[in-house]
């Protein structure tokens, strides 16, 4: 079977298919895994608990994972952090339970578990079209440094985050919100050093009404016009290291992250905002007095293209009402967090109103229109409202561990994975170690 990209469910889809079993090629077009861990320098990992905190529900291999970092220095377990605290940016709402970690821990744990379990890593490797039989994928064309190559499978599992294999083969999808067709914006994240921590934490709790840190700097500024991103806050999320945050607050609108001219544009303006935004943060914001630009990621955060039509589109009601499947493969808590496409907001909000558990069924990772092929992470078959909580690390995990589950069992018991019955799927899961409540 192959893997498409080596990202957070990727990972976990290539390392669970391993470990049942199953020849795995996993397809990388970076020189290392990780996607938005480490190349995107996006962190830190959302929560992987309940709403309130109370329930780890994503355990598994992203548990596993996070252990291992731990085991290196490389990160902090989510049970040790709080809602409200500097590693989750001074966020209360949907913040409990964040996973704080370094990027070069996340590539070797990365390495590791995949190599461990016996998975076939091939780095700058960029898929470009699908192989489709009558209904069926059969396998997909990459290129690389040697040219094109043929990589037959008995089962594709899409995690290229844009459901690039599906809309190859001929899959259906969808594309933004529905209104007008516009998705959330891009974000360029980057990594400051130099910080103050003491200052910024004293000035935090000197000004405990502020809805986000440094918000009265940030709207006199916006009022006058001085403010240098089309933003009305900074997200900045403490790291391992002293002195080191990372900021998550650039802001490209209107750009299509399946185009790579627009991915090229986000790129180039993202380091520019960056780059204006380090400069106001400096002469602005106490504790950042001395602080310097360590790094911007080497890809733009690309937050939404495409949603694959599947067999089944999780909506916001089955996040808000906590609707149960009967073909449930992971549970999640983070709620709904959808950045304007047009404007400045964005983010967590308690008027979305998510329970404090919702699930993912199994049909969400099902294409409709052709077999051979699953999908896991943000390409799911979900609304752009549903898919905005979906989106993150955690659950792109646990999504990529059912879904590369459910390639191995499928292909050891000679049916497409759409004809597996979820039963068997659920009880390797939960053997494995994933969570489902009480199914």
């Amino acid at each position: 079977m192959v893997v498409v990209g080596g990202g957070p469910a990727g990972i976990a889809a290539a390392v669970s298919a391993a470990r049942r079993g199953a020849k795995v090629v996993l397809l990388e077009r970076q020189g290392f895994l990780g996607g938005n861990l480490t190349a995107g320098l996006v962190g830190p990992c959302m929560t992987s608990y309940s709403l309130d905190g109370a329930t780890q529900l994503i355990r598994g291999i992203f548990d596993e994972f996070v252990t291992r970092m731990v085991d290196l220095d490389g990160a902090i377990h989510p049970s040790k952090t709080n809602a409200g605290d500097k590693y989750a940016s001074f966020i209360t709402y949907g913040h409990d339970k964040v996973t704080p970690f370094e990027p070069e821990a996340a590539k070797l744990v990365a390495n590791r578990m995949c190599l461990e379990a016996g998975v076939d890593i091939r780095f700058h490797a960029f898929v470009v079209d699908a192989v489709v039989e009558g209904d069926t994928v059969v396998g997909v064309i990459y290129a690389d440094k040697e040219g094109l190559h043929h990589q037959r499978a008995a089962v594709v599992v899409d995690c290229s985050a844009d459901g690039d294999v599906a809309a190859y083969a001929g899959n259906r999808f969808d594309y933004g919100r529905p209104e007008d067709g516009l998705a959330q914006p891009m974000t360029m994240f980057f990594r400051v050093s130099g910080v103050d921590d003491n200052v910024v934490e004293n000035y935090v709790d000197d000004h405990p009404t502020e809805p986000r840190v440094y918000a009265e700097i940030i709207d006199a500024a916006r009022a006058n016009g001085t403010f240098p991103v089309p933003r009305r806050s900074v997200g900045m999320y403490k790291t391992l290291k002293p002195g080191v945050w990372r900021i998550n607050s650039t802001r490209l609108h209107g750009l299509d992250g399946t185009i790579a001219a627009d991915v090229t544009k986000g790129e180039i303006e993202g380091r520019e905002q960056a780059n204006a935004l380090m400069a106001f943060m400096r002469e602005n914001f106490p504790g950042f007095e001395n602080a310097e630009l360590l790094d911007t990621a080497a890809t733009v955060g690309v937050r939404e293209t495409r949603r694959i039509v599947g067999q089944y589109e999780l909506t916001l009601d089955d996040l808000q009402t906590g609707r149960h499947f009967d073909d449930v493969i992971a549970m999640c808590g983070y709620p709904v967090d959808i950045h304007d496409p047009t404007g400045a907001g964005g983010g967590t909000a308690p008027s979305w109103a998510t329970a404090n558990i919702y699930e993912i069924p199994f049909r969400s990772l099902v294409p409709r229109d052709r077999k051979g092929l699953l999908v896991a992470g943000r390409c799911m078959s979900a609304s752009h409202e549903a898919m905005s909580a979906t989106r993150v690390m955690p659950p792109a995990f646990a999504m990529g561990e059912a879904a590369g589950a459910a390639a191995a069992l499928a292909i050891s018991n000679d049916v497409d994975p759409r004809d597996l019955p979820v039963g068997t799927l659920q009880d390797s899961l939960v053997e494995h170690g994933a969570y489902l409540g009480t199914r």
